[in-house]
């Protein structure tokens, strides 16, 4: 069994309000759940306006299959033109670890 983890640093866009905030997190989350059955948060800077940090994880038995799904994940918010990607942070464990 392995699993794999990303934490995002996201800067927003134009967030005046952590109201604000919440429409452009929650439609992430959202869809990477939707699309790629992961589990994921907002584990982060909670308090912060503009800024937001995600956290995923995924559970596989092939590192193959982990790997493209965390890779396809990243593609995802990168592309998302709301949000500014700071920094992806990606770990591997296995069962050894």
């Amino acid at each position: 069994m392995y699993v794999g983890t990303l934490s995002f640093d996201l800067l927003l866009g134009d967030v005046r309000s952590l109201k604000e905030k919440r429409s452009v997190v929650r439609p992430i989350v959202a869809e990477l759940q939707r699309k790629y059955a992961v589990s994921v948060a907002e584990t982060g800077d909670q308090n912060l306006h503009r800024r937001a940090e995600i956290g995923l994880a995924v559970v596989s038995g092939d590192t193959g299959h982990l790997s493209e799904v965390l890779d396809r994940c990243e593609r995802l918010v990168a592309a998302r033109p709301e949000v500014e990607l700071l920094s992806v942070r990606r770990r591997l464990h296995g069962d050894e670890d």
